[in-house]
C-alpha cells in the first residue's frame, strides 16, 4: 500500500527555498551520496515494499534537507537521518487508512520466480549466522560488522578501529574463514 509522501516537508522545502532562494549545499550533496545504500537498507528495513522505502527515503533526506543549517554536529547525520526516516514511517502509519472487505477465499501471495524459500528458514538461517558471528573474538566481529553489516570499506573500517587496512584484511579473512567452518551455519545450509 503506497502511503502519500510528508506534503509538511515538501511544504517546508518549498518555504526553504523561497526565504533562501541560491541556498544549497555540497556538503549535503556529498553526504547523501556517499550514504544512499545504507539508509536505503534502513528505510527498506522500515517498510515492506522497495517503492515505499524510496519515497520515506527522500521524505526524510527532505526533512533533512531543510534543518541542514540547524544540524550543529554533521557527525551525528546518520541518526538525524534515520530517526527522521522512523519518524515519517510512524506518521504515516498512524494516517493510513485500512479498507477491510470480507471474501470467500483468503488471498494467498503467488510465489515469486527464485523465492521460494521457507520465511521460517531464512530467519532460521539469520539467527544462526547472528550467533555465529557473535562467537568471533570481538575485533573480528566488530570489522565484520562494519564491512558487511554497515556497509564501511575497508578503509573506512581501519580508520573506525584505529588499525591499519592490512590489519583488516587478514582479520576479516580469518573471521570469514571461521564463518564457513562454523558447524552450525554448515548444518542450516
Amino acid at each position: 500500500m503506497t502511503t502519500p509522501v510528508c506534503t509538511s516537508a515538501s511544504d517546508a522545502a518549498t518555504s526553504a527555498r523561497q526565504t533562501r532562494p541560491n541556498a544549497t549545499y555540497p556538503s549535503f550533496t556529498s553526504y547523501v551520496r556517499a550514504r544512499q545504500p545504507v539508509l536505503l537498507r534502513t528505510a527498506r528495513s522500515l517498510t515492506a515494499n522497495p517503492n515505499d522505502a524510496e519515497d520515506l527515503l527522500q521524505t526524510a533526506l527532505t526533512k533533512t534537507y531543510v534543518a541542514w543549517e540547524r544540524i550543529e554536529d554533521h557527525r551525528a547525520l546518520d541518526g538525524y537521518v534515520r530517526r527522521a526516516l522512523l519518524n515519517t514511517r510512524t506518521s504515516q502509519w498512524r494516517k493510513r487508512k485500512v479498507d477491510e472487505f470480507t471474501c470467500d477465499e483468503l488471498p494467498e501471495p503467488e510465489p515469486k520466480p527464485g523465492h521460494d524459500d521457507d520465511p521460517a528458514e531464512q530467519q532460521a538461517l539469520h539467527d544462526a549466522m547472528w550467533r555465529a558471528i557473535m562467537r568471533l573474538p570481538a575485533r573480528q566481529r566488530a570489522m565484520v560488522v562494519l564491512r558487511y553489516y554497515e556497509d564501511l570499506s575497508e578503509v573506512q573500517t581501519a580508520e573506525v578501529l584505529g588499525v591499519s587496512v592490512g590489519t583488516v584484511k587478514s582479520a576479516v579473512s580469518r573471521a570469514l574463514g571461521k564463518l564457513r567452518e562454523d558447524p552450525e551455519l554448515g548444518l542450516v545450509r
